[in-house]
Parts: C-alpha cells; structure tokens; sequence
C-alpha cells in the first residue's frame, strides 16, 4: 500500500542514544545520548542502540526507515524494515523509537545514521568508531 500523503512531515528530531524508557506520565527518557562508539578490536559488535524519531507538522500515512551505513562505501550494516505512522493533521507528532542489537561494525570510522521518509533521505548524521585502549 502506497503512503497517503497530503502534507509531507518535518522530522523534529532524530536522537541516538543508549536505551530509551518511557515514565508514568508518558514522557520518554532517553539515556546515554552518543556519537562515538569505542571499540578495542575489530570487527566490532556494539550490544544494543536506539534511534528515536519525532515527526511532526505533517498530515498523512507515511513509512519511515532507518539504515546505519558505512561512509567509506556507503555499504548498509544494518536496516529497519519499513515502519508506518500516521499523522491526523498538522498539529500531530508521531515518535517512532527504533532498537538495533549486535551491529557489526568492520572498522572504525564514520558511518552514517540515514533517516528515509517514502524512500527518500531526510537527514543523516555521523556515529565514529573510535580504537579505544
């Protein structure tokens, strides 16, 4: 099924971060905010990371989709599977919170956190893999 999109959303924010808890009130807490991985050997294998979404000021059924890519050759490590959301009308957000577990990172260096919206790029940003001692 094709997106319905009437207004396309701005993405208010895209986070990564350790692990994400929700309170009593609803409002998210986000832990260990990074963008530095150290690793001591590699490949390396980080244990588990979040990307958290806000999508806001839009209307319409959108798929977001998120890949963490290696900026060397732009080879994917890892992908989500398409994920649907809808927002009412222009004053709705949708927050979409994403969890990878054991990505494989061949070397250290910059990848890329890509955030798609319908298939096209709407931000991307650098996570390092630094050598740590």
């Amino acid at each position: 099924m094709g997106a319905d999109i009437r207004i396309k959303p701005n993405l208010q924010f895209s986070v990564l971060c350790d692990d994400v808890r929700r309170e009593d009130n609803g409002k998210l807490i986000l832990l260990g905010l990074f963008e530095v991985i150290g690793a001591k050997r590699y490949p390396a294998v980080h244990p588990k990371l979040f990307v958290v979404n806000r999508w806001c000021k839009g209307e319409g059924t959108f798929k977001q989709k998120i890949r963490i890519a290696n900026s060397k050759d732009s080879q994917k490590l890892i992908e989500t599977e398409p994920q649907d959301f809808t927002l009412k009308d222009i004053d709705s957000q949708h927050t979409l919170i994403s969890e990878f577990s054991n990505v494989k990172f061949p070397e250290s260096g910059k990848y890329w956190v890509e955030i798609f919206l319908n298939d096209e790029l709407m931000l991307n940003y650098p996570v390092m893999l630094a050598q740590s001692k």
